[in-house]
């Protein structure tokens, strides 16, 4: 019997926040938590930032997960928003470093084309696929959705992903 292995998927944003735990044992996955974490657009931006921190560390302290894995940011055409938007990603990363887990990064083409079969799929079509490879979720929001595809995506590729660090 292998030993399961519980996965955090984030989708960061400084807005919300996307998070999803998974437990994988062998070819069975299921969805052991997911959500979004917010920030106050009218709060400082440090203030935000440490919001997303602590909401990160919130669900790491309560799932206990091994890994985690964080969907890479793609660059906007603002160039204030897109330096924000990284600075969530930072912290999307250093949250689980911070709690001593591997962090891994996917892009979003990849964990699209991993969970949905095409590279530019809808917010709509990640949702479903999700939906429908982690049944018992019940309603489910885009952000959460794409941080539990960040997971399952992760769940595919992990062993390679651990094979080509060593290297």
């Amino acid at each position: 019997m292998q030993t399961p292995i519980k996965i955090l998927g984030i989708d960061p944003g400084l807005r919300k926040t996307g998070w999803g735990v998974i437990e994988v044992r062998g070819n069975s996955t299921k969805a052991l938590g997911f959500g979004v974490i917010p920030s106050d657009a009218e709060d400082e931006l440090g203030i935000r930032l440490n919001a997303l921190f602590q909401g990160i560390c919130g669900v790491i302290e309560q799932f206990h997960p091994g890994e985690a894995a964080v969907e890479e940011t793609f660059v906007n055409k603002n160039p204030g928003s897109t330096l924000k938007l990284g600075m969530a990603r930072g912290v999307a990363m250093l949250a689980p470093a911070f709690k001593g887990l591997p962090v891994f990064e996917y892009g979003a083409n990849k964990v699209k084309k991993s969970v949905v079969g095409v590279g530019h799929a809808s917010k709509d079509q990640v949702i479903m696929m999700v939906s429908r490879l982690l049944p018992a979720l019940g309603p489910i929001t885009s952000d959460a959705a794409d941080a539990l595809a960040v997971a399952l995506t992760h769940s595919h590729y992990r062993n390679f992903e651990k094979l080509k660090a060593i290297s």
